[in-house]
């Protein structure tokens, strides 16, 4: 297989909201974890043959990249134990779904934007299905990555807000705003999984 060939066109079913939420996260973390959405070879190769069983067992999907730094990398543990933390199931979609959205933070845009999904909607339904007591905490509707972070900084008691309560605060639009845009479709070239 040609290695401009996108991750999509190898993936079982396209329009499954999982496997373009792996796409999505793919990309945009591509370079920048250690592995491949910061799983272990096993479990990377595990996910790919579920989700992506063209993508085959090509060596540049699991080479160790320059990774993240330091505090990216924490940042990207936290995340990950914060969602496994309060997973709705067990199992090996929602350990991967957790690190793909782990991954997926690191990136510059909306979360669900940055996961390749449609809309938030999309990303609410899988946060819900797979991370059901997580998702019932964010009463307010916050936007997620703000939502995670906020979780984490709450758990570390680092008061990351300037005002006593969301309601009064500047920023609310910032946090709590629509999150309008059009999802990017992941374009993941092997050469940039690595």
């Amino acid at each position: 297989m040609s290695r401009d060939r996108l991750l999509l066109e190898w993936a079982k079913d396209p329009a499954d909201v999982a496997t373009r939420a792996f796409a999505g996260a793919l990309s945009v973390s591509a370079g920048v974890l250690p592995r491949p959405l910061g799983l272990v070879d096993g479990a990377f190769q595990a996910m790919l043959e579920r989700y992506f069983p063209e993508a085959g067992n090509a060596p540049e999907w699991t080479a160790a990249s320059s990774g993240c730094a330091p505090l990216r990398a924490e940042e990207y543990d936290d995340l990950v134990a914060l969602l496994l933390e309060h997973r709705s199931r067990d199992g090996d979609e929602t350990t991967w779904l957790a690190s793909a959205v782990a991954a997926a933070c690191l990136g510059n845009d909306h979360l669900w934007q940055d996961l390749g999904l449609a809309s938030r909607d999309e990303l609410s339904a899988l946060l819900r299905d797979h991370f059901g007591p997580l998702f019932a905490k964010n009463t307010g509707n916050m936007k997620w990555k703000k939502f995670f972070y906020k979780q984490l900084c709450d758990r570390a008691q680092v008061k990351a807000c300037a005002a006593p309560s969301c309601a009064v605060c500047g920023d609310y639009r910032v946090c709590f705003g629509p999150e309008d845009g059009a999802a990017k479709i992941p374009a993941v070239p092997v050469g940039q999984l690595t």
